[in-house]
Order: structure tokens, then C-alpha cells, then sequence
């Protein structure tokens, strides 16, 4: 009996087992269809997302392409009868006579006369693309510069001379105008809605006419940052605070050209690359496009663009400036001098004032601020509210003309350090001359403690202390006054702006 029943729960076994192999083996091969089917499907699919994307890049060049145009510009400068040329003929062209005196100019006159005028000629390249079709273009400010003949070529190798419509150094925009009609035309966008990781295309001439050809040359890229700055390398007061970053490639040559979205619209004009070599390291700027918007108007009808201006000097605020203006964070601008006559002036407004608001808008750091003030009209007036004494105090403000000088005006006397691990001096014309002060009044920083409390701060040697806790600091007489009478941190006023110094 117990054999009859072992041998059932063996079969039982056995049969079991078989079901389960033969639902595996079936599983097995229901399943292997559908992933085939799953893996050429997206094998399949991967060809055409490529396809369109190739086809978008197509159609940008060849729809777009014909209205980017290679821009060359000449500027002619002349050298006057006695100037003569001495050297090597690459080092920058003809030069007076090394000898410091008239002598040597009148014995070749005696013997040759007076020299004719010479002329050096200056070669420029650059791009540009058509925004009207009846032949205006859009370039940057700096490839027509001083131009005394601008040449247009367009891409099917027709030359024009192009005529100067209107220039805005400050955002570093300008128009020309060549007489043809019925040409192509690219749609401007809006650079408001770019995003990080976008797709886009440069056009431009890169290197010119090195390449023997008009037709212009187009990279591929993302957006690779918004709102992008570069510090000012000249005196000229041109505003790169606010740059569309790229990787597609941007060389010399390609400066005024377009950055165009795959739609075929213009996001920005080429502008500058970063670079240690001089050319292209994956790291292209564009000015937005949506600033362009703003004065090309004005620059067709030969109009000057006018800025908005408070006449203040700014700065943004840290950890330890706002702790003493009493503020829970870092939002809002310093005012670290307020010129004279200036709007600010006229105003009310006072160094060691933090703006919060302009014109109903937040200000929460210094490019916010800039970009208000400088699209706002001038002549109208604005409610600026500030922090003054831990208390807000709203004033309005009558917005006055950017000076094109504004550089001259910014110049003060540098920041100083004293007592607390610093020596100040009073100012001589030797400091002025070492340390390129332009004030005679404050003190000079002429020393500091590195271990010092003042050197964690953002003094250096050669700055100029102006005020010291809101009190005026004319000389080491003023200075020595004041200083007897602090006890806990201390705001120092410089023509930088404001510093810290802590007591330990």
C-alpha cells in the first residue's frame, strides 16, 4: 500500500514539474517576439529623430543662410610731411625722427623738402544679416568702428558700399544700409524665451576672406547659459551684462552674425569668444536678441539711443555688509557715493542707502538694477525705495541722460585701510602719482598687517578712506579723531565702495 502510494506522489511530481518547464519554455517563446519587436522598434525610430534634427540644421542653411552677409571695412589713417620711417616694416608703420628735435626734420628738408602725406590703411572683417529687405543689416558696433569705407558682399558674391546708419556703442549694435531690394530676410526672435540646452546655429565668416568664398559658414550647439557677463577691457562704456552663452563655434570673423533657434529666428547677435588662444574653446557670448528690439528702431533713423542714469556709484552686498545695514539677506544694491548734480543728487538719495525697489520692480542685486534703470525713459520719473537706518524710505527720482563720459565721472580716490592692522598717510603728490589718486582729500593705505582684522576685509595698500562710520575723513588728523571713538565693527567708506572691518 505504501509502495502504490509513493509511486503516485512521484508521478504527481513529475507531472508538475513537466507543467512548469513547458509554461517557461512557453513563456520563452512568447517573449522573445516582443522583444525583438520592442528593440527594432527603437532602432528603427532612432534614425528618424536624427533625420529631422539633420533636416532643421538643412533648412536653417539653406533658407537663412543667404541673408548673413561678410562685412570688410577699411580705416584710413594719415601720417603728416615729416614723419619718417625708421624699423622694421611690421612694427606699426612710420614714426618721427629719433633724434627729439627739429634737427634732423630740417636737414632732409634742406635736402629733399617736405615729405609728402602718408597713408596707413586698416583692414577690418566682420558679419552682419539682413533685417529689412530693402538692404538694412544689423552688426555689431565694433566691426563698423571708425570704418572710413564698408564693403558688403552678400553670399552669392555681389558687392555693395554700404552707408553707416546709426551706432550704439553701449550695447554695441549698429545698422547699415546697402541699395538693393527684394533681399532675403531673417525673422528676429524673441531671446526672452530661450532656454538652457536649446539647440542653435551661428552663421557667420569666420576668418574672412581667408576662405575664398562669400557663402557663410554655420556651427551647431546648445545654449549653453543665460544672463552671462564680461568685464569691461577698455575704458568704452559698452554693457555685456547680460549674454546669451553658447558652445556653437564663434571665430573671428563671425562677430555681428546671427545665432539662430531651429525655427530659423535670430535668439542673438555674435558677439565675443572666451578664449586663451584666440580662437574658438567651446565658449561663444551673443547679445539677446531682444535688446537689439529695442534700438534698432532709432538706429535706422540715425538717432542717438539714450540711457537711463542716477548718477551713483553701486555696489552688491555680502554677508558682512548686510549684517551691519541690519538686512536679513543679501537682496538689494549698496549706494557707495552719489555724484554731484547728479539725479540721485536732486533726489535725496545718501551713500550707505540700499536700494530694495525701482519703479515698483524688486531689486535683488546689481544687474537688476543696471537693466532697470538704464531701459528706463529719461525725463520721466521713477519711486526708488531704500533702506536708510534700517528703515525704508521711498523717494522719486527725475531719470536723467547717461553721460557718454561716465567713466570719468566713476573715478575716485581708491579704498584705504586704517588703524586695526593698517598705516594710512595723508595724500601727497607722490602717493597720488604711485597709487593713481585723483583726490587730495582722505588717506592713503600704505600698509596692512596680514594677520590683521583689515586684512580680511576687501581694503588693499593704495586705497583711499573717505569715511569712517558715516563720518568724513579729510586727512590723518580726521582720521587719528575718529577712530578714538569706535569701539565695535566698522564701515569704511571708499571710491570703491564700503568694507567692513572687524573688531576682534
Amino acid at each position: 500500500m505504501f509502495r502504490k502510494k509513493h509511486i503516485a506522489s512521484f508521478c504527481v511530481i513529475v507531472l508538475s514539474a513537466g507543467i512548469v518547464i513547458g509554461l517557461l519554455v512557453a513563456a520563452k517563446l512568447d517573449m522573445s517576439p516582443k522583444i525583438d519587436a520592442a528593440t527594432t522598434n527603437a532602432y528603427d525610430s532612432t534614425p528618424g529623430i536624427l533625420l529631422d534634427l539633420e533636416s532643421a540644421f538643412i533648412k536653417v542653411a539653406e533658407e537663412f543662410g543667404p541673408a548673413v552677409v561678410s562685412i570688410s571695412t577699411v580705416q584710413i589713417n594719415k601720417t603728416g610731411g615729416r614723419s619718417y620711417y625708421f624699423g622694421s616694416p611690421f612694427d606699426g608703420g612710420p614714426r618721427n625722427s629719433p633724434f627729439g628735435d627739429d634737427l634732423f626734420d630740417r636737414f632732409f628738408e634742406d635736402f629733399f623738402g617736405e615729405l609728402p602725406e602718408r597713408e596707413r590703411r586698416q583692414m577690418g572683417l566682420g558679419s552682419g544679416f539682413i533685417i529689412d529687405e530693402r538692404g538694412y543689416i544689423l552688426t555689431n558696433q565694433h566691426v563698423v568702428e571708425d570704418a572710413d569705407k564698408i564693403t558688403v558682399t552678400l553670399p552669392d558674391g555681389r558687392e555693395f558700399d554700404a552707408e553707416l546708419k546709426g551706432t550704439d556703442p553701449r550695447s554695441d549694435l549698429a545698422v547699415i544700409k546697402i541699395k538693393a531690394k527684394n533681399l532675403p530676410v531673417i525673422k528676429l526672435g524673441d531671446s526672452d524665451k530661450v532656454k538652457i540646452g536649446q539647440l542653435v546655429v551661428a552663421i557667420g565668416n569666420p576668418f574672412g576672406y581667408v576662405m575664398h568664398s562669400p557663402e557663410p559658414t554655420i556651427t551647431t550647439g546648445v545654449i549653453s547659459a543665460l544672463h552671462r557677463s564680461l568685464p569691461r577691457t577698455t575704458r568704452r562704456d559698452r554693457d555685456y551684462s547680460d549674454l546669451i552663452q553658447t558652445d556653437a563655434a564663434i571665430n573671428p570673423g563671425n562677430s555681428g552674425g546671427p545665432l539662430v533657434n531651429l525655427n530659423g529666428e535670430v535668439v542673438g547677435i555674435n558677439v565675443a569668444i572666451f578664449s586663451t588662444s584666440g580662437g574658438y574653446q567651446g565658449i561663444g557670448f551673443a547679445i539677446p536678441v531682444n535688446t537689439a528690439r529695442r534700438v534698432i528702431d532709432k538706429l535706422i533713423e540715425g538717432k542717438k539711443v539714450l540711457y537711463g542714469w542716477l548718477g551713483v556709484a553701486v555696489q552688491e552686498l555680502n554677508e558682512d555688509l548686510s549684517e551691519y545695514f541690519g538686512l536679513s539677506d543679501k537682496k538689494g544694491v549698496l549706494i557707495s557715493n552719489v555724484f554731484d548734480d547728479s539725479p540721485a543728487k536732486k533726489a535725496g538719495m545718501e551713500s550707505g542707502d540700499v536700494i530694495v525697489e525701482f519703479d515698483g520692480k524688486k531689486i535683488e542685486d546689481l544687474k537688476a538694477l543696471l537693466k532697470h534703470v538704464g531701459q528706463a525713459e529719461v525725463g520721466s520719473k521713477a519711486k526708488i525705495v531704500v533702506l536708510r537706518n534700517e528703515k525704508k524710505v521711498t523717494l522719486t527720482v527725475e531719470i536723467g541722460e547717461r553721460p557718454s563720459d561716465i567713466a570719468e565721472l566713476s573715478q575716485e580716490p581708491e579704498v584705504s585701510e586704517g588703524w586695526r592692522g593698517i598705516k594710512v598717510e595723508d595724500i601727497t603728490p607722490e602717493l597720488q602719482a604711485r597709487f593713481r589718486i585723483d583726490s587730495n582729500e582722505g588717506v592713503v593705505i600704505v600698509d596692512i598687517d596680514p594677520d590683521s582684522s583689515a586684512a580680511e576685509s576687501s581694503l588693499r595698500i593704495g586705497d583711499v578712506i573717505k569715511e569712517i562710520g558715516k563720518k568724513s575723513i579729510k586727512n590723518v588728523a580726521d582720521f587719528n579723531e575718529v577712530i578714538k571713538k569706535l569701539k565695535g565693527n566698522a564701515l569704511i567708506r571708499t571710491n570703491n565702495g564700503f568694507a567692513i572691518i572687524k573688531k576682534k
